[in-house]
């Protein structure tokens, strides 16, 4: 069984050594995650790290008590004030950082490491797999209120992974590696070809519904 700690602070060490071999104009370019460009998602990944709970406590209140308003306003922020090489340094260095998501566990925190990891890579069509036995890990702590905090509509779908065992929900299979059905399930809309079944069209980007 592979020990958690050592999964998180393997993705994070291999994500770390990916953004340090992007171009500068990459950062600069959109990811999965709706508005935000690598610089924005990278610092957002990070921000555990720099921002201290009285910082962050303030900023909640700033933000009226919604964490997606303070989390967007704090990665603009760190990402206008900070290099690229800042965050890629800054990754680097917490590789083994203890925190945790609120009730997530490190289960939470790989989780939120390889999803961000992954609305970089796949945006930017590099061709990183994540290890599967992370990937398990990932699926094997998911509830049904992940979905429900992402807002995804799986209706009359069952994901259906081609390289795990592993399916989602029931209906029309919709099929892909199991990293792309991740990204499905956290509400990502995918590039095209990604995605195989009746139902592609719903969850790839750029494709009239």
């Amino acid at each position: 069984m592979t020990d958690i700690r050592s999964a998180v602070a393997g993705e994070r060490a291999e994500l770390a050594e990916v953004l340090a071999g992007l171009r500068e104009e990459d950062w600069d370019k959109p990811t999965l995650c709706a508005g935000w460009r690598v610089r924005e998602v990278v610092a957002h990944i990070t921000m555990p790290y720099r921002i201290s709970v009285p910082r962050f406590l303030a900023g909640m209140v700033r933000a009226g008590g919604k964490f997606n308003r303070y989390a967007d306003r704090q990665a603009r922020q760190d990402a206008a004030e900070l290099t690229s090489a800042q965050l890629v340094e800054c990754l680097r260095q917490n590789i083994n950082h203890p925190w945790k998501p609120p009730g997530g566990g490190y289960e939470g925190a790989l989780s939120h490491d390889v999803i961000h990891g992954l609305d970089v890579t796949v945006a930017l069509g590099i061709g990183r797999q994540v290890p599967s036995e992370r990937l398990r890990i990932v699926f094997d702590a998911m509830r049904p209120r992940h979905a429900k905090y992402f807002g995804v509509d799986l209706t009359g779908v069952q994901l259906q992974a081609t390289d795990l065992t592993w399916t989602y929900g029931s209906g029309t299979p919709l099929t892909s590696t199991a990293q792309d059905l991740l990204l499905v399930l956290s509400g990502r809309s995918l590039p095209p070809n990604h995605l195989s079944g009746r139902d592609a069209d719903r969850f790839t980007a750029g494709v009239t519904r």
